[in-house]
């Protein structure tokens, strides 16, 4: 058998460039479909990470709060100290002394 190899001139590189160009419209197009998830997904976690840091205050502040009714519940000095200092009560005998802020300065006109 002759080894004959048939040349099909144009034909064959253009073939060749076609299914290149094939592949790399693939490629561009499976590109262009992850772009905006990765974005997304981005977004996603950065708010989440916010999220995450704002349970994290909360979580604080109602360990803070609940240590404080704690302790309003037991301790009759706690109890004490807050009637002294919110609602300005005073034992019998003692004197209230309450300071005021100054009124501020207003410019001369």
């Amino acid at each position: 058998m002759k080894d004959e190899s048939v040349d099909l001139g144009i034909w064959d590189k253009l073939t060749k460039v076609v299914l290149g160009l094939l592949v790399l419209a693939i490629v561009v197009g499976i590109i262009s479909l992850c772009v905006p998830l990765i974005h997304q997904n981005e977004r996603m976690r950065s708010r989440n990470l916010e999220l995450e840091a704002q349970i994290q205050r909360e979580e604080e502040i109602a360990k803070h709060s609940k240590a404080s009714l704690d302790s309003q519940r037991s301790d009759p000095k706690a109890i004490e100290r807050l009637a002294r200092e919110k609602l300005g009560y005073a034992k019998p005998g003692e004197v209230v002394i309450r300071f005021q802020e100054p009124a501020p300065a207003t410019p001369a006109q």
